[in-house]
């Protein structure tokens, strides 16, 4: 093999490392990736109106759309994760990529609701192999701590902004072109991240495969599935039905079932050395709460801006534009400059506190609410909260961990976010209907008694979203190390290639 100048080393998945200037567009791809799967569970939220008038289902069935891409994402990541590393993370992300792009094609094209929800539980499954192969990338590509902590502040951004970014284009694509381009706007994110990733990933499988722990694969398989489906359920059942609780306790016994599996397998599918360490811990548990606390943000700030201030779809996503930003701009300031100098233990907490105050700040908004003076300010403090959470606890969840586990450590971060979205996302609208419903008890349902229930039902949930946060900062003062993280030495280069 010819040598170069800087004498390029092998990757641990048998590639070739090459100049630094590479790894910057490998962020691109690897960025672009996770957009499109972030951003597809509010983009087709803004296109379902619209599509469920088109093909007929009701609204009892309408929550399928949102439910079936959920239960197959969070209940596949984890093995998902182990795949890539077991198979190689360039192979998985672009077999991801292809699968993503196909079903998004069936979905666009449904003819019925029953397509599009097959569609949809596809689109989960398959970024279910994207999301984990896309961080676990991320990690071993930037070993170096300065660029690391660059490119986590960048993809941390994407992942806590594309929710927003998928607003502002499902509004424009569904007021502009048609609902079912919410869909084939994948099929173009995917080419792009496919010719990248093909031409700039390293080929090749890992150098120390792990062996697959299929008990475990199943336990935690079916108990993500049965917790993400009870949380569902309890959106059109109530809590006391055991289509609700009998899933949520038969998902609770599965995952301890797992856990308790982890410690006895020969080859455990979630390793404890991944889990036990205190800043990773806190770093999985950050995203989990914050995962739950900005669906109070996205879903019910979209409500109250199309409902009770009459904003266009395209209004109500330019009015997050300022929010992502910030959270931009606070993801790279807070991962290049201020945890390398204070640590994760005051950034992370502070950033919760924020949320939570941007939360309780949301529930003086009314009827006669302006933008500028009542709805921007808070958007900006919640900015700053989540871009000092999410980039910070991607970083640590996955720093230090080996390279035969990067992939399942990447998937626990996904897997945290989404589980944890998932629950908030039930837990907030049952709530809030629930305060909705307690208004009107006794009042006449005149069309301002109706608008002031929507109020009490969205600053309910912002009053909860507050309180998930308020758990998370003490959560995260409690197990997040004093000091600066440690620089852990280069295991694995970037795997890149000319």
């Amino acid at each position: 093999m010819a040598r170069h100048a800087r004498q390029p080393r092998e990757s641990a998945e048998g590639g070739e490392e090459r100049g630094p200037s590479h790894r910057w567009w490998v962020l691109g791809v690897i960025g672009l990736a996770q957009l499109m799967v972030v951003l597809d569970a509010t983009i087709v939220n803004i296109a379902l109106p619209s599509a469920q008038q088109a093909l007929g289902f009701s609204n009892g069935n309408r929550q399928w759309i949102v439910t079936a891409y959920a239960l197959a994402f969070g209940s596949l990541l984890l093995l998902g994760g182990r795949i890539a590393d077991l198979v190689g993370r360039r192979v998985v992300f672009l077999t991801g990529l292809v699968g993503f792009a196909v079903a998004s094609a069936i979905g666009g094209g449904a003819p019925s609701f029953e397509v599009l929800v097959v569609a949809r539980a596809l689109q989960g499954m398959f970024g279910a192999l994207l999301a984990p192969a896309a961080l676990s990338l991320l990690t071993t590509t930037f070993t170096v701590p300065k660029e690391r902590a660059k490119a986590f502040g960048i993809y941390g951004a994407i992942a806590g902004a594309g929710g927003a970014v998928g607003l502002l284009l499902g509004g424009v694509l569904t007021e502009y072109l048609n609902w079912r381009w919410c869909l084939y706007v994948n099929l173009l994110f995917a080419l792009v991240a496919f010719l990248g990733g093909w031409r700039l990933l390293d080929a090749g499988a890992p150098a120390d495969r792990p062996k697959l722990d299929i008990p475990g694969t199943v336990l935690v398989s079916a108990g993500l599935f049965c917790i993400v489906f009870g949380f569902s359920r309890a959106e059109t059942h109530p809590w006391s039905s055991p289509d609700t609780w009998g899933f949520l306790l038969a998902g609770a016994v599965l995952v301890a079932a797992f856990a308790w599996w982890q410690t006895r397998a020969a080859h455990p599918l979630l390793p404890m050395r991944v889990v036990l360490d205190r800043d990773r811990a806190a770093s999985f548990l950050a995203m989990f709460i914050s995962g739950g606390g900005l669906f109070g943000v996205f879903l019910f700030l979209t409500y109250f801006l199309q409902k009770s201030l009459f904003y266009s779809p395209v209004s109500t996503g330019l009015a997050f534009l300022p929010m992502i930003a910030v959270m931009i701009v606070t993801s790279v300031t807070t991962t290049n400059v201020l945890v390398p100098r204070l640590g994760a233990k005051p950034i992370v907490p502070l950033g919760m506190g924020l949320a939570a105050g941007g939360m309780v700040w949301l529930t003086t908004l009314d009827l006669n609410s302006t933008y500028l003076a009542h709805v921007l300010p808070p958007l900006i403090c919640l900015g700053l909260g989540l871009g000092m959470i999410f980039a910070t606890a991607m970083n640590l969840a996955t720093a230090g961990v080996s390279p035969r586990d990067a992939g399942v450590a990447s998937a626990m971060v996904n897997t945290s976010q989404q589980v944890g979205g998932s629950i908030g996302t039930a837990l907030l609208n049952t709530l809030a209907t629930s305060a909705a419903a307690n208004y009107l008890v006794g009042r006449r349902p005149t069309p301002a008694a109706v608008a002031q229930a929507q109020l009490e039902s969205y600053s309910t949930a912002y009053w909860w979203s507050a309180g998930f946060f308020a758990v998370g900062l003490l959560v995260t003062v409690i197990l997040y190390r004093r000091g600066v993280p440690k620089s852990h030495p280069v295991e694995e280069p970037a795997p890149v290639r000319t």
